[in-house]
């Protein structure tokens, strides 16, 4: 028995040594156009998931009305398009270089079919090693909630909040000329 318990010890010691080993030689991918490493999605992924489940709110302490939806398009314009898009918009340079890559929010389901509460933690506390930032010291409840309604309703807007998305700045797509020339 006290061989076998060696064996273990020495084994996760071993373990733990290579691990470090490849990440403190530069070994690890780290670029945002690297393969990502085995399993880091779906170890991300799930830890991500658990979390949200456990802390989302519940309740949403607003109608998903005109006016908040058209106060969430201005919102999403200034904080959220350059790395999600707008309608009808080809991606930005600022999004093609992303890893891993942010999903376009009105392009297919987006993320119309998760519960508001879900958006409004992913836009309060952000993702980490995603690019995604956390807006609760940015925006307030009220907005981090008219972003999140948007969001939700993408499938449905009224045509204002819709105008707005699609009158919305173009986005770059990549080195601009230099006017001094």
């Amino acid at each position: 028995m006290k061989g076998c318990l060696v064996g273990v010890i020495l084994t996760l010691t071993g373990i733990s040594l290579a691990v470090y080993f490849y990440f403190a030689k530069g070994m690890a991918p780290v670029a945002t156009t690297a393969r990502p490493m085995p399993l880091e999605g779906k170890l991300a992924n799930l830890a991500l998931h658990a979390k949200i489940k456990k802390e989302m709110p519940r309740r949403i302490p607003m109608e998903a009305n005109e006016a908040n939806l058209l106060a969430g398009a201005h919102l999403y314009l200034t904080h959220c398009a350059v790395c999600h898009g707008t309608p009808g918009r080809a991606q930005t340079a600022i999004a093609r270089g992303e890893f891993p890559k942010p999903p376009a929010l009105f392009e297919g389901k987006g993320v119309t079919d998760d519960p508001p509460g879900e958006t409004y933690w992913k836009v309060a506390n952000g993702i980490r090693l995603t690019g995604m930032p956390g807006f609760d010291k940015s925006l307030s409840e009220d907005e981090m909630w008219q972003v999140s309604l948007l969001l939700a309703s993408a499938h449905t807007l009224p045509s204002a909040a819709m105008e707005v998305l699609m009158a919305g700045p173009a986005p770059t797509m990549g080195a601009q000329a230099n006017p001094m020339q």
